[in-house]
C-alpha cells in the first residue's frame, strides 16, 4: 500500500499544482501504474483500458462495465486498494465518467473532452519508479533474458522470420510475460530497417531478434543477434562500435545527469568510432516503465536521472544494435536483461569494464 499511497499523493500534488479538481487515467499503461500492475486491457491493440480511474482530493474511483468489474475485483484485487467501483451494464451508454466529472476542472493522461492533457507529466510520473517496481523490474528483466536466450538458440537457417517471431513469442509467454514488441530481421533486412516487422523471408546466415516484454504493467527491452558462420569483419567492427556507444551511455546514466548530457556522450562515442551520423537514424532510448520508453532522450532533454529509474538505451549502426534494460542504483548500474553465458564485448569506461552483448556466432 506504500506504493499506491505514494502514487495517489503524486497525482494529487500534480492536480493541485495545475489547479485541477481531479485527474482521469484511461490508458492501459497509466491504469497499470496506478494500480501497482493490474491488467486493464482485453484487446492488446488498444491504447485505452477497459476501465477509467478518477482521482480526486478525497477519493479514488474506478469506472467500468459489468463484464470487467468481476475480473478487476476478483483477480486484480482492486477493492482492497481502496478503489470505489462504479459499474454499468455493458449494453448501456458509457456516460458515467462524464456525468461524475461534470463541473470539475479535470486533467487526463491523454485526450478527454474538456480535460487538460497531462500525458507528458504523467509519463514522467510513471518513470519515477518505487522500490516495489524496481523489484518487479528485476524479475521481469531475468524473464525477458531467459526468453530471448531460449528463442535465439533455437533459431536455424531456413526458418522464416514469422517462425522466429513465433519462437520468441512462445518462449516469452511461457514465462508469463506478454510480448508487446516482437521485431525480427534476417540477413540484408538487418541492415535496411531499424524496426523490422517479421516477414516470410527465410534466414540464411544473420538474424536480429528484438523483444519488449510486459509483466504487471512494466516493460523490459532486449535485443540480440545471431550469425551462422564466421561473423564478417565489417559487421564485427560495427558491433564493437555499438557496444562502446552503449557502454558509454550506460556509464553516463547516473543520478543527477541530464538526459541530453548522456545523449551527447553517446553522440561523441559514435564519432570516435567512425559512425558520426548513425545516431540520427534512430532514437537512442530513454527511461523505461509502463512503456518501452516513457519518453525519449533528445538533444534538448533536461530531465535528470534519479536513483531507482530504469533505462533502455539502444544504440544502432546499420546492421547491428546493442540493447539491454538497466536499473540505476545508488552506487552503480545493474543490467537487468543480461544473459548468463552470452558472448560479450568488454568496454572500459572511466576505469569500469562493461560487458556488452556480442553477436552469437554459431560455427
Amino acid at each position: 500500500m506504500d506504493e499506491l499511497s505514494d502514487k495517489l499523493k503524486r497525482l494529487r500534488a500534480l492536480a493541485s499544482a495545475r489547479g485541477l479538481d481531479a485527474i482521469l487515467l484511461q490508458r492501459v499503461d497509466s491504469f497499470a501504474w496506478a494500480t501497482a500492475g493490474a491488467a486493464g486491457y482485453v484487446n492488446t491493440a488498444r491504447t485505452d483500458a477497459e476501465a477509467v480511474l478518477v482521482i480526486t482530493a478525497e477519493g479514488q474511483y474506478l469506472f467500468t462495465n459489468n463484464i470487467e468489474a468481476v475480473r478487476l475485483e476478483k483477480e486484480e484485487n482492486l477493492l482492497p486498494q481502496g478503489w470505489q467501483f462504479r459499474s454499468n451494464p455493458w449494453f448501456e451508454s458509457p456516460g458515467a465518467v462524464a456525468k461524475f466529472t461534470q463541473g470539475m476542472k479535470l486533467g487526463a493522461d491523454g485526450f478527454f473532452p474538456g480535460a487538460v492533457d497531462l500525458s507528458s507529466e504523467i509519463a514522467r510520473l510513471r518513470a519515477e519508479l518505487t522500490p516495489e517496481e524496481d523489484q518487479r523490474f528485476r524479475s521481469l528483466g531475468r524473464l525477458c533474458a531467459q526468453a530471448m536466450d531460449a528463442a535465439i538458440r533455437s533459431v536455424r537457417p531456413g526458418q522464416s522470420e514469422y517462425e522466429i517471431a513465433a519462437l520468441l513469442e512462445s518462449e516469452t509467454v511461457r514465462l508469463g510475460v506478454q510480448v508487446t514488441v516482437n521485431l525480427i530481421a534476417t540477413d540484408e533486412r538487418v541492415f535496411r530497417f531499424r524496426h523490422p516487422l517479421p516477414t516470410a523471408r527465410k534466414l540464411e546466415r544473420y538474424a536480429m531478434l528484438v523483444l519488449c516484454g510486459r509483466r504487471q504493467g512494466l516493460i523490459g527491452s532486449v535485443t540480440r543477434l545471431v550469425h551462422f558462420g564466421r561473423v564478417p569483419d565489417e559487421i564485427r567492427r560495427k558491433a564493437e562500435a555499438a557496444a562502446e556507444v552503449d557502454a558509454v551511455m550506460i556509464a553516463a546514466t547516473r543520478p543527477g545527469r541530464e538526459l541530453r548530457e548522456i545523449l551527447q556522450c553517446g553522440i561523441e562515442a559514435y564519432a570516435r568510432k567512425g559512425f558520426a551520423d548513425e545516431w540520427r537514424l534512430h532514437h537512442q532510448g530513454g527511461p523505461a516503465g509502463y512503456e518501452p520508453r516513457e519518453y525519449l532522450a533528445t538533444p534538448d532533454s533536461t530531465e535528470k536521472v534519479a536513483v531507482g529509474q530504469v533505462f533502455a538505451w539502444n544504440p544502432s549502426i546499420s546492421g547491428v544494435k546493442s540493447e539491454d534494460t538497466i536499473l540505476v542504483g545508488k552506487d552503480s548500474n545493474k543490467i537487468l536483461t543480461a544473459i548468463p553465458g552470452w558472448p560479450t564485448i568488454s568496454v572500459k569506461v572511466d576505469g569500469h569494464v562493461w560487458e556488452r552483448p556480442a553477436i552469437l556466432e554459431i560455427l
